[in-house]
Parts: structure tokens; sequence; C-alpha cells
């Protein structure tokens, strides 16, 4: 059959397929990193409640910290990778280096409940740097090589479908570490935690070596490294490239958004609402929410990435309105899932839409871009509103004769307030769209 010209309405064309090979890759990759992440940006939060300090600035002082390494990370990475004209070499020698940082966190041996202050200070740093050595191997892999991977194998017409997917691999892996490994948290076996992902992203990382192909005639400027580097924080880019720039502003809105209440979340749920079985939430809600993020990836593609987003974030602000009246477990669940899926969908909507206004080029180099707005800002800013909010509010509890604060309900209309602003990143480039500025 001949193929559909290319100007063909969207929901009759017919969507390119993505290739076997490319959703094992999409998948496996993918998802040991998500897992290694769902250590890294919850349970270390928890490891540190649990065993240093409640204090709700060091766990924003440790995510703020992590998201720096990381996008300096993605920034050298991703250029170095679209220099050499590969990513496979990146991806796997960064998530066995990964994965053994990531075992590395069981050997810090915080300190007792009634250390002095200078011993939690001590613990506090260690966890800090390793942080960052993690983060940086990771983002180096994971944010950098894999995710330019993603956009040399795909086009814009099937990116809906594959973003769809990645979108709910966090959840994913939130769902194993919830259901298989939270039982070690629980009983305080902080090393075997940590070394059996640690373990299982290096073995990954060896993996990718036989199953990450690289795509064929990956493009690169001429432009020296340096330059290739920095290139994207020059204005005259983002004047070139604005609507690139209009959307991982939006990004950036939704992620802080999401970054008020998440680092928080399973605290929350533990010592506020006082849930032991927080396990059942959370599946309930990361199951169906990955359900319906698989389901809108294919709508997505039809009715177009930029269309979805307003629709997305709106799902995501009613769930979290519900979430600060909900105290019943099935009440938290359906507004948990419309928070989530809504989440998903609004990221992976505007993930799909960046990777179509992605010089060809320069992909490497845009994923640091990507990192700046996707990470940097959100981890930094939504963690410390979020910290804010928790110590205003001032709600405590007693463990063992110590006073210790706990997050509050206010987190979520706080980040509801946040995601508001999506409209205005929005609405400037549906503009520009029609006047004809981008595409």
């Amino acid at each position: 059959m001949p193929p559909d010209p290319p100007n063909a309405p969207a929901r009759t064309r017919r969507l390119p397929p993505v290739t076997p090979r490319t959703w094992v890759v999409v998948v496996l990759v993918g998802f040991v990193g998500q897992l290694a992440w769902t250590v890294e940006n919850m349970y270390l939060n928890v490891f540190v409640y649990d065993t240093i300090t409640t204090d709700p600035t060091v766990i924003a002082v440790l995510v703020a910290a992590s998201a720096v390494a990381a996008t300096l990370a993605t920034m050298i990475v991703g250029a170095w990778s679209d220099k050499v004209h590969r990513r496979r070499v990146f991806i796997s020698v960064g998530y066995v280096l990964w994965g053994l940082a990531t075992a590395a966190f069981g050997f810090v041996q915080p300190a007792a409940g009634g250390a002095a202050a200078q011993v939690v200070g001590l613990a506090v740093i260690a966890i800090v740097v390793l942080d960052c050595v993690m983060s940086f191997f990771g983002s180096g892999a994971n944010d950098a090589a894999f995710n330019a991977w993603v956009t040399d194998s795909t086009v814009p017409a099937n990116r809906g479908r594959v973003d769809g997917v990645l979108a709910i691999l966090p959840l994913m892996s939130m769902l194993l570490v919830f259901g298989a490994l939270d039982g070690l948290t629980q009983a305080g076996e902080w090393r075997l935690f940590f070394g059996i992902i640690g373990l299982a992203t290096a073995a990954v990382g060896v993996v990718a070596w036989f199953v990450v192909k690289d795509a064929p005639g990956i493009q690169t400027t001429t432009d020296g490294y340096l330059a290739a580097l920095v290139h994207g924080l020059r204005p005259s880019t983002v004047r070139a490239y604005a609507g690139l720039y209009i959307l991982l502003a939006a990004w950036a809105i939704v992620g802080t958004a999401s970054q008020v209440f998440f680092p928080y979340l399973i605290i929350y749920i533990q010592r506020y609402l006082q849930i032991d079985g927080y396990a059942i939430i959370l599946a309930s809600v990361l199951t169906l929410a990955a359900v319906v993020s698989v389901l809108g990836g294919r709508v997505i593609d039809r009715i177009g990435t930029l269309t979805a987003v307003l629709p997305a974030t709106a799902i995501m602000i009613v769930g979290l309105i519900g979430m600060f009246v909900a105290r019943e477990l099935l009440v938290i669940i359906v507004f948990g899932t419309l928070m989530m899926a809504g989440f998903l969908l609004a990221t992976a909507s505007i993930s799909a839409a960046v990777r179509d206004h992605t010089p060809v080029d320069r992909v490497g180099m845009v994923q640091g871009l990507r990192m700046i707005f996707v990470v940097l800002i959100p981890m930094v800013i939504g963690p410390a509103v979020g910290a804010a909010v928790i110590v205003g509010a001032n709600e405590t509890y007693e463990d063992l004769g110590v006073i210790k604060q706990v997050p509050t309900p206010w987190i979520f209309p706080t980040a509801a307030l946040v995601a508001v602003l999506v409209v205005i990143p929005v609405l400037v480039l549906r503009r520009r769209v029609r006047l004809g500025v981008d595409a």
C-alpha cells in the first residue's frame, strides 16, 4: 500500500511502528534506571528522615545538591555523546558506575538517635556527597545518553507512545520497590536494600553493551566541545529555538509542582495520615495511573502533544485539590490516581513535544537543557517550597520522647497553585503556532 500523505489528518494517518529492539531497550534500560532513581528520589529521603534527621530542610538541600550534580553531568555527557556520535558506551559504563555508587549508600553508617549534632552533621555531609556522585553517574548514563538515544531512535509520529511508556516507568519502579523491597527498609536492612538495587543497575549496564545499538547517522555540529557545551545557554540560541525553550519552561512548572509534595509523600502518608499500609495506596495509585498513561500515549499522538498539555495538567490539579481533603483509603486512591495520571500525561506530552523541537545535530546538548528545566529548577525550588510550607504549618508528633516535624496536607494545594502557571507558556506557544512562527 502507498504511504499516507504527510498532510493526512492525524486520526486517519497510520502511526509508524516502534521496532521491537527499541521497545526492549526503552523498557529494560529505562525501567532499571528508574529503580535507581526511586531509591534516590524517595527512599533516600526516608533513609535520612528515619536514621539521621527529621529536619525537612536537610531533605530539600539533599534534593537540590543532587539536582545540580545531575544537571552538570547531563550537560557534559550530552554534548560529549554528540561529539563522538555514540550513546551506547555512555549508557553501559555509566549504568555500571551508577549501580556501584547506589550500593555504596548502604555503607554510610547513620548516626544513632542520640548522637551529637557534629556526628549528625558528618552523616548528612557524607550522604549529600555520595548522592551527588551517584546522581552524576546516573544522569550522565540515563538523562543524557539514554534520553538522547530515545530521540535518535524515534520520530515525531510515535514519540507520544514511547514517552507515554517512559512516563510510567518511574511508577512501575516504585511499585516494584514498594512491593518487593519495602520490607527491608521497614526492618532497617538498608545495606541489603541499596545493594540489590545497585547490583541490578550495574548488571543492566553490562547487558546494555550488547542490546543498545547506536542509531545510524547521528548528526552533530563542527564547533568545539566547549562551544557545544554552552551553546544552549546563549541568548542567540534561545531566540533561534524559542519554541523549545517555551516547552522546557512549561515542563519546569509542572516538575516544580510535583516536587513540592513528592519528596515528602511517603512520610506524609506514614506520619500525618498514620496509615501503616501505605504500600496498598501507592500500589493502587501507581498501577491505575500507569494504565491511564499508556492508554493516553496514543491519544497524545492523535490529538497533538501541545493540545494535550492543559487537559492533563487540569487532571493533575483536580487530584492535588482532592488530596488536600482526602483522609479515607479509597478517597486517597481516587484523588492520588488523578494527581499522578495527570502529572504523567502532562510530562509525556511536553516530553514528546520537546523531542519534536530538538535540533537533530544537538540532541545530546538538549538533554542538558532538559535537566536544567526538568530537574535542576524543579528540584531546587519545589522541595524548598514544600519545606517552607511544612515548617510554616509546624505540625509535629512525638516519637520516643523526640519531637519530630511532619508534612501536612498544605503541600498539595501549594503544588496546585504552581501547576496552574503552566497555562502561560502553553498559551504563548499556541499563539506562536497560530502565527506560523513554530511548527
